[in-house]
């Protein structure tokens, strides 16, 4: 038997499904297809009201999908000229790509967290405010000797890494969409939503819940009258997901912790959690419990692993003890960056550097 056909197929890689499910009054479940790295959907929301109807996370960025969108529109029974609304989770392709294109053709809202931005559009930068950073950088240890900036995901990494290997048709689309955002229809937010803030969909109001971590723009909206949580990325049922180094967070790990016990704090006020992939869950409190023990794991696993070295390590090497030969590469060392870094402004570790590569060993 393979390792493939062994390993059971995680839900969040099922293929899109053609179904639409309501899940609570005007919440109706519609999927997208995506090809992506341990993903296989998109959950696309429709949330239905008086005015029309509101999407959420409507899909990639392509034709092929956009028509798909169309269609589970129309077998939702809902015509393109209904939406009016666009919510986006977060600055992932698979979350903000049909946005610029429904705005085009119905002059629907878009609505993302103030922070939203994508990460190759160098005109926005990040806008810090201390009141609301989930970690205090004040309190954080100098940090030098890089900057935390915005970079192309194939770029050499602040560890001196390689960068992610995407082909090179990807990385023309990702140079297209930064000189040409307009033709590539990228979306520009109409509204931007700040902590606590309310907006009327479904016909209720949802409260807006800022979770970095995944990324520093996430987004969630908790419905209180019927316990809907929209999830975004920030807790799937069966998978964790990415925490990179690569974005301009200094520590994006502690922030995913804060934003993991900040849903958790919500407790039985939530009936469902409506994941970006795989299946709705009740246990949202629970699940983010669980997320959050796994991290602590990797990071026991990072700081044992360094005390039976004895001796500084890259972070290409540490991440070969953190992830399995399969899942190795670009990705896995960027995840293993953001742990190390964590446990090194907790002063669990140091940082030093030989010929602008990073290597890590425990503080004495």
């Amino acid at each position: 038997m393979t390792e493939q056909a062994a390993r059971p197929r995680k839900q969040e890689q099922e293929p899109a499904s053609d179904e639409i499910i309501e899940l609570a009054p005007g919440v109706l479940r519609s999927q997208l297809p995506i090809s992506m790295p341990g993903l296989g959907h998109v959950n696309c929301y429709l949330l239905e009201d008086e005015r029309g109807v509101a999407v959420v996370d409507p899909g990639l960025p392509s034709k092929d999908s956009y028509v798909v969108l169309e269609a589970r529109l129309k077998a939702a029974g809902f015509p393109l000229r209904a939406v009016h609304t666009v919510v986006v989770t977060h600055s992932h392709p698979d979350h903000f790509g049909g946005a610029g294109w429904l705005r085009d053709q119905t002059g629907a809202d878009i609505v993302t967290h103030r922070k939203f931005r994508m990460m190759w559009d160098p005109t926005e930068p990040p806008d810090v405010d201390v009141e609301d950073m989930a970690v205090d950088e004040a309190e954080l240890p100098p940090d030098e000797p890089f900057e935390h900036v915005r970079r192309f995901p194939w770029e050499t990494t602040p560890w001196g890494g390689p960068g992610v290997d995407i082909p090179l048709k990807r990385r023309m689309w990702f140079r297209a969409a930064r000189a040409f955002p307009k033709m590539r229809k990228m979306p520009v937010p109409t509204v931007r939503l700040d902590e606590a803030i309310t907006i009327r969909l479904a016909r209720r109001d949802w409260i807006a819940v800022h979770t970095p971590g995944h990324t520093d723009d996430h987004l969630c909206l908790f419905d209180p009258i019927e316990g809907c949580m929209l999830c975004g990325d920030h807790v799937l049922p069966t998978i964790t997901p990415h925490i990179g180094g690569m974005g301009t967070t200094r520590d994006p790990l502690g922030a995913f912790f804060h934003s993991l016990d900040k849903v958790a704090a919500y407790g039985p006020q939530v009936k469902i959690a409506l994941p970006a992939h795989g299946n709705p869950f009740a246990d949202l409190a629970g699940r983010a419990q669980e997320i959050k023990h796994h991290h602590e794991g990797r990071l026991e696993k990072l700081h044992s692993t360094s005390v039976e070295l004895a001796r500084p390590a890259s972070v290409m090497e540490m991440s070969t003890h953190l992830f399995s030969p399969r899942v190795q590469g670009a990705m896995a060392d960027s995840e293993t960056f953001a742990h190390l870094e964590h446990l090194r402004l907790g002063g669990q570790m140091k940082r030093l550097e030989t010929n602008g590569v990073f290597e890590y060993v425990v503080t004495e």
